[in-house]
């Protein structure tokens, strides 16, 4: 192994019952697909094609209260 140790952390699982994977990039980046090479393309693509994923703000968050 050459370099210094990354702390980046890549994610592939597979959604049990189909043909699709789930990748997650370090950034929090999320993408589906069905070829494994694909998915492994756009995460060492980083940053493009990249949009962090952003949690849905809770119902007390969103908008004002009335």
């Amino acid at each position: 192994m050459s370099g210094a140790p990354s702390a980046e952390v890549y994610r592939i699982d597979w959604l049990p019952g189909t043909d699709v994977l789930h990748g997650v990039c370090h950034c929090g980046a999320e993408r589906t697909a069905q070829d494994p090479v694909e998915l492994w393309q756009w995460m060492l693509a980083h940053p493009e094609g990249h949009t962090p994923h952003t949690p849905d703000p809770g119902p007390a968050q969103k908008g004002t209260a009335a």
